[in-house]
């Protein structure tokens, strides 16, 4: 019995010993001028998240709003003894209305705050995308192939090519129309062999049927701002705004005109970024 006490007493004393020390560091922390002023600035470098603009059906990504991780930015500092604004650590702030795995609603626009615009580019049956992709690679931009689901099935190998270079590819079903098992397989090539982290269906109009079928296999469902018709650089010139989600067919025109399309669209200080990146809700 008294061997049980001696060890209960050596427990307690280790256990208050720890409580004590622990307790006197963080006396010292909360002292520390380096951390007091860390604290003191942390309200002038917070960034408020914006939230998803949900309109009806349609959604629009939100941004991600950004704070001072005390803990990190005080670690860091302690290290060289002074308070250093540039060695100050953030931790975002995610909006409380996300477009995160929001299945259910069209994506209309990037965030207008954001200095970003989308090209798709629509790949039917027969098209050969050899003579797009060298056009962006000259100017190192990355976009997305939406492909019809013929077009995916004899092109396996380019569309793994077009994944690795960094590419999207979305989703244009068969003929424009989507049933689960073809939505299915060629979701799983994307994701799981082209290591792809969304997939992406396509609709110009609102169609309850194509959005249903999307949602349950968890694609984001893409309704472009503008469509391009018959000018693409006129079209563009006369519609293009932040956050624009622009979709290209795959002719000689727009072939021709994409060169013109891609200065234009720079000239306006727009990067040209693919979905992923465009409806990527991280802080700017």
């Amino acid at each position: 019995m008294r061997k049980t006490f001696e060890v209960i007493g050596l427990i307690s004393l280790i256990c208050f010993s720890f409580f004590y020390t622990e307790k006197i560091s963080t006396v010292i922390k909360e002292n520390d001028d380096i951390l007091k002023e860390i604290e003191s600035v942390a309200s002038q470098y917070k960034t408020e998240a914006i939230n998803a603009i949900i309109d009806n059906n349609s959604i629009i990504p939100g941004i991600n709003g950004r704070e001072i991780d005390i803990k990190k930015s005080y670690k860091k500092m302690k290290k060289v003894n002074s308070f250093n604004s540039n060695l100050l650590v953030y931790k975002e702030i995610e909006p409380e209305i996300s477009i995160k795995e929001v299945y259910d609603k069209y994506i209309v626009s990037g965030n207008q705050q954001k200095k970003e615009v989308s090209l798709l580019f629509l790949v039917e049956a027969n098209d050969n995308v050899e003579d797009i992709v060298n056009i962006l690679k000259q100017y190192e931009i990355s976009s997305t192939f939406y492909t019809d689901g013929n077009w995916f099935e004899n092109n396996n190998e380019k569309v793994i090519e077009l994944v690795e270079d960094g590419y999207l590819i979305g989703n244009l079903g068969y003929n424009y129309k989507y049933d689960v098992s073809g939505i299915s397989w060629m979701n799983t090539i994307v994701t799981k062999i082209g290591k792809q982290n969304n997939t992406y269906c396509y609709t110009e109009k609102e169609n309850a049927n194509l959005l249903n079928v999307c949602k349950n296999n968890k694609s984001y469902t893409i309704k472009p701002s503008i469509i391009v018709r018959n000018n693409p650089l006129i079209e563009i010139k006369e519609n293009l705004i932040n956050g624009s989600i622009i979709a290209l067919e795959i002719n000689d025109i727009t072939i021709k005109e994409l060169p013109l399309i891609v200065e234009y669209i720079n000239s306006k200080d727009l990067e040209i970024v693919n979905l992923e990146q465009l409806l990527d809700e991280k802080g700017m």
